[in-house]
């Protein structure tokens, strides 16, 4: 591997990182997570920036991967990508800063749909780096499926 598909590699790993990063610090204390009601598949809170790293650096990947390909797709995945960060991003304000429980779960619902959209055009421009989003993909369903049931049991 030259040293320029190593920047791009590390730089697409780092985008999604530093993004995931900014939010948490906009979102405000996540202490709010100990004190409300949770349904009994809640994980303990040290699960979510363990997983949200995993996925981060899948995401950091799986962008590489469009970003190199010649797919005539790569730009509109690549754009949704981009769009889909930001939006998810701002969901940690909305939950814990906020503590708007229904607009989380509704900007969630909003989430999905841009990371499907985003899916489509991935697959389109690099099979690999489509399957590498099935996992976003199935924890952003699983966390919908909880932020609706705190948002019933608050």
């Amino acid at each position: 591997m030259n040293k320029k598909k190593i920047f791009y590699i590390i730089l697409s790993i780092l985008i999604p990182l530093v993004i995931g990063f900014i939010g948490s610090m906009l979102g405000g204390s996540m202490a709010l997570f100990d004190n409300i009601e949770k349904p009994w598949f809640a994980p303990p809170a040290i699960i979510f920036p363990i997983a949200w790293g995993i996925l981060y650096i899948l995401m950091g990947i799986s962008s590489y991967l469009v970003f190199m390909s010649d797919s005539k797709y790569k730009k509109i995945g690549l754009i949704f990508y981009a769009i889909q960060l930001i939006v998810n991003s701002l969901w940690t304000m909305i939950f814990f800063r906020f503590e708007n429980f229904l607009l989380a779960f509704v900007w969630l619902l909003f989430i999905i749909f841009l990371v499907l959209i985003m899916m489509y055009y991935f697959y389109k421009a690099d099979k690999k780096a489509f399957y590498l989003q099935i996992p976003y993909i199935l924890w952003l369903v699983y966390a919908a499926i909880l932020n609706y049931s705190i948002y019933t049991l608050n």
